[in-house]
């Protein structure tokens, strides 16, 4: 049983992923990416968990969301608190979980109208 609408009213949609590629909107994208509730998906410049760093944090904070859904690859994986310690400043909360939950979940929320991010490191 589908969840989801099939294209969400003016917002982006993830229609399928796989460890190595995230379609939104139809679009592969074989690299880490930041996908808006609204607007341009973003390039995430990170090929490894291990290379997170504050910036790239920051270049979330930069969209605004409401609520972060961090995929950390194919495996579940917590960063430092440090590392999203303006996140935290700006009350936007941020959730972790695989690849294949945080696009489940980003597009349950983004259908609900939710102004949410999906974070997704691709870790191929």
């Amino acid at each position: 049983m589908k969840f989801q609408l099939d294209e969400p009213q003016g917002g982006n949609s993830i229609s399928k992923h796989d460890g190595q590629c995230v379609w939104v909107n139809n679009q592969p994208n074989r690299s880490s990416l930041l996908v808006p509730w609204r607007g341009e998906v973003q390039a995430w410049p990170l090929a490894r968990f291990e290379d997170l760093s504050e910036q790239h944090f920051e270049q979330i904070l930069a969209l605004r969301p409401e609520l972060v859904v961090f995929g950390s690859g194919g495996r579940i994986r917590f960063a430092p608190p440090r590392l999203y310690r303006s996140l935290i400043e700006a009350r936007i909360g941020i959730e972790t979980m695989d690849l294949a939950a945080a696009c489940r979940t980003y597009n349950v929320l983004a259908s609900e109208g939710r102004a949410v991010l999906a974070a997704l490191l691709i870790d191929a």
